[in-house]
Order: C-alpha cells, then sequence, then structure tokens
C-alpha cells in the first residue's frame, strides 16, 4: 500500500485535486482509501455524492471510544473508503489534534490492515500548515510520498516551498519523499514553464500540468468529481493521465528548498514581476 499526503495552499484547490485524482485511480481498478484532514470536513464530498459525512471527532464526542470503522468510513465513488478527521467545536482546542485522533483511530479498527486489500491511502491535509497534527502524516511517517498542489501565483509558489522545508526536516526520521509538484493552473502568464522551473530547483518534477476548466465546478455544483459527472470530457482525462502519473511515479526526493530571493527571482524572470 502506497500512502500519499497532499499538500498546498489553503484555496489551490488540493482537495478538489485530490478526489479527482483518487477518482481516477478507483477508475484503473485500485483500492484507495481517503482522510480528510482538513477541519471543514470536504475532503470527501464529491466521492460521496455530497453526503455530509459525520466526522471522526463528532462521533467520539457523540458517542464515546466505543466506535466501529463503519461509523467513521463510508463508501463512495469507485468503492473507495472515505473519512473525514472532523476537527474541534470553533475556538477550543487544537484542529491538528482531530488528525492524530482519526489516524490513530483508523489505525486501531484495522483500516489499514491487509484483508482490505488497500492499494492507497491518500490523506488531504489543510492549507499550507507543516507544525503540530498537520504534520503528522509527514512527521510520524504515516505517508510515505508528498504531492504538492502549486499554481504560478506567488503565495502558492511560496507556500510549495516552505512545505519543502518541513519534508525536509522529517525526511530521515520519518523516511517521506517528495514525490512531485501537481500545478493546478491559475491561467498566470509562462505558468507551466515557470512552476517546471520551480520543480527542477527543487529537485524534483512536475508531475502534471491540470488546465484550468469551468467543467470542474460544474461537476462540484452537483457534487462529484469530473470524471463521475462529464467522463467522456477532456477535464476527466487530465485527471485520469495525473492519476496514471501518480501510479507510475517511481521519482521521490528530498527536495532542496529555495531561499526568498531565489523564488524572487524566479518569478522576476518569467515576466510576472514586470
Amino acid at each position: 500500500m502506497r500512502k500519499i499526503a497532499i499538500y498546498g495552499k489553503g484555496g489551490i484547490g488540493k482537495s478538489t485535486t485530490t478526489q479527482n485524482t483518487v477518482a481516477g485511480l478507483a477508475e484503473m481498478g485500485k483500492k484507495v482509501m481517503v482522510v480528510g484532514c482538513d477541519p471543514k470536513a470536504d475532503s470527501t464530498r464529491l466521492l460521496l455524492g455530497g453526503l455530509a459525512q459525520k466526522t471522526v471527532l463528532d462521533t467520539l464526542r457523540d458517542e464515546g471510544e466505543d466506535v466501529e470503522l463503519d461509523d467513521i468510513m463510508k463508501i463512495g465513488y469507485g468503492n473507495t473508503s472515505c473519512t473525514e478527521s472532523g476537527g474541534p467545536e470553533p475556538g477550543v482546542g487544537c484542529a491538528g489534534r482531530g488528525i492524530i485522533t482519526s489516524i490513530n483511530m483508523l489505525e486501531q479498527l484495522g483500516a489499514y490492515d491487509e484483508d482490505k486489500n488497500l492499494d492507497y491511502a491518500f490523506y488531504d491535509v489543510l492549507g499550507d500548515v507543516v507544525c503540530g497534527g498537520f504534520a503528522m502524516p509527514i512527521r510520524d511517517g504515516k505517508a510515505q510520498e508528498i504531492y504538492i498542489v502549486v499554481s504560478g501565483e506567488m503565495m502558492a509558489m511560496y507556500a510549495a516551498n516552505n512545505i519543502c522545508k518541513g519534508i525536509v526536516k522529517y525526511a530521515d526520521a520519518g523516511g517521506v519523499r517528495l514525490g512531485g509538484l501537481i500545478c493546478n493552473s491559475r491561467n498566470v502568464d509562462n505558468e507551466k514553464q515557470m512552476i517546471e522551473e520551480l520543480a527542477k530547483q527543487l529537485g524534483t518534477q512536475m508531475i502534471h500540468f491540470v488546465p484550468r476548466e469551468n467543467q470542474v465546478q460544474r461537476a462540484e455544483i452537483n457534487r462529484k468529481t469530473v470524471i463521475d459527472y462529464s467522463p467522456e470530457h477532456a477535464q476527466a482525462d487530465e485527471y485520469r493521465t495525473l492519476a496514471q502519473k501518480i501510479d507510475a511515479n517511481e521519482m521521490f526526493v528530498v527536495p532542496n528548498p529555495l531561499e526568498i530571493e531565489e523564488l524572487e527571482k524566479l518569478l522576476i524572470d518569467f515576466g510576472i514581476a514586470n
């Protein structure tokens, strides 16, 4: 089983990219589990057809420790196993604790056991936070591979670079490696070339360039992934290609994060600051 964590700046389309990629893997016949690590609990919505899934933390609060796996896991598109960590009540406690609690609970309930025949476990992790509980997939070896969703916007690239620093910090202890950058296009000038250069300087690859396409929003409004909503659409093929590239990927590295001056120079070189 391959354990993958998807990181990226908040609002970059990380959860959408994750769910559409998982749909592509499921279509290939892969058995996938998705663990939502965002307090908004929206990491599995498209796979579940919009079902507001009860989170692990809410279940524990309502029912105590006597919880079964079926209480916190639902089956979604393509036989995917879906669970949401959830978060504390607003203004109370640390949301990162939800990730720690839910992953430990899933382990105790046998979600990762061999008889589940999982090919992949995906962790969809909140924004660019790589401290505390949100760093757990990196820090504790829960994830082996990290993919960072990025665009040609400066703050998205800045967040990606910060996430790479987190990977470096825990690479030895946790064994985690960077599998590549996923460019979720924002139609920035020279975006593809810029992210390819960013990947090169980080010592990794841009594993796929996902073009901006309104069909993604149409599918989301209908509470589905693009592959489920419009399987013949060209955008569905983009996510299929991304899934295939991740499935075949063999390039896993400890990245070389850039200094802020190097990152700004990259933006200037590609004309963004002109």
